[in-house]
């Protein structure tokens, strides 16, 4: 009986840290492609994001009317690698949460968007990833952007 304990606990503490080291993998993911995205690196970003990835952006406009705009990857890759020098774009990210089954994982970041260290808007970004061999990629990304409500 006390084997049988002993393997059962193996067993339950294995996958505990296993699921803590991929949630680890995907925080690194994310907080990779915002390094590059801070840095204006592209290759860095595009090493962590799928290719094919989707990008969409949630909002409501001046009436009111919600909005779902989905753009080609390209437009924000063109857009970091041309952002001129005297810009700077900040997100912040202000928490983590990630959950994982198998090679499947999504990340849900609260963010907070400075432009030149002014306050711009805050939001949410949702990554979807997908565990590709040995690493962790991001194939959906979907944000929601506001100008109020923001709890800061």
């Amino acid at each position: 009986m006390a084997r049988a304990i002993f393997y059962l606990f193996v067993l339950i503490t294995s996958t505990i840290y296993s699921q803590s080291d991929e949630k680890t993998e995907v925080k690194a993911a994310v907080d990779t492609f915002f390094e590059g995205f801070h840095k204006g690196d592209t290759t860095l970003m595009k090493s962590v994001i799928a290719d094919k990835i989707i990008m969409q952006t949630a909002y409501k406009n001046k009436e009111g009317k919600d909005i779902l705009v989905t753009d080609e990857p390209g437009k924000l890759i063109n857009a970091i690698a041309n952002r001129p020098a005297d810009q700077k774009w900040d997100e912040r990210l202000l928490d983590y949460s990630i959950q994982v089954d198998g090679n499947m994982a999504n990340a849900w970041t609260p963010y907070e968007f400075w432009y030149n260290g002014a306050f711009s808007h805050c939001g949410v970004n949702s990554f979807q990833l997908f565990k590709d061999g040995d690493q962790w990629k991001i194939i959906y990304l979907i944000d929601t952007r506001r100008k109020s409500t923001c709890d800061r």
